[in-house]
């Protein structure tokens, strides 16, 4: 059976990381509705697209704070396992956020902060991961993909199995989030980092 401390952490989990502060953060400053300019992403690649450098900084950090905190809060509310289950709901709530009908951001930057609550090593080597692919094709959308099917591995490797089977769900569900891309990676019409950027799709 699962335990009220589990459901509880999921349930605070996804409530944390349903917080659209790509959204917020652009409405504050006077920038209108994110998901109306160039991918329709409420994430910090989108919200670069408006200009405002600081302010996608902003998000990144937010929304990486976000996955952090639900993990670390509660693991030290209710242990490992509940932590975990509290990092995989964070995700879901940035990607699947019931504010916005259920259409969230890719979930990139909460994937780096639930891993680095997780397992800071791992979180560190998506991070090296993604910077080197970006650096080298200049491919934002391959360098989270390459990261992200990278994960579990680098997950089984350094925690055990436990991560690793959570790393897959996430890694799973921002492949998805990512199809748009993937259609466009294979098509040879992907935008590279500091091109023109998609309309919303």
């Amino acid at each position: 059976m699962i335990s009220l401390n589990v459901i509880l952490a999921a349930a605070l989990g996804y409530l944390l990381g349903s917080i659209p502060f790509g959204l917020l953060l652009t409405r504050a400053a006077g920038l209108g509705d994110i998901r109306s300019i160039g991918s329709g992403n409420i994430g910090a690649t989108n919200v670069l697209r408006t200009g405002n450098k600081g302010l996608a900084a902003a998000t990144l950090l937010l929304d990486a704070a976000k996955g952090a905190v639900a993990v670390l809060a509660v693991r030290y509310l209710w242990g490992e396992g509940p932590a975990m289950m509290a990092g995989v709901a964070a995700f879901i709530g940035h990607v699947f956020p019931v504010w916005l009908s259920f259409k969230g951001g890719k979930g990139v930057a909460t994937y780096i902060g639930v891993l680095l609550a997780l397992n800071w090593i791992v979180g560190l080597i998506f991070c090296a991961t993604w910077l080197l692919i970006a650096f080298a094709q200049r491919y934002s959308s391959l360098a989270a993909l390459t990261a992200a099917a990278t994960a579990p591995i680098f997950a089984y490797v350094m925690s055990g199995t436990e991560l690793a089977a959570a790393a897959v769900v996430l890694s799973v569900i921002l492949t998805m989030r990512h199809s748009t891309n993937i259609q466009r990676l294979i098509k040879g019409t992907e935008p590279r980092i500091g091109s023109e950027k998609p309309k919303a799709e």
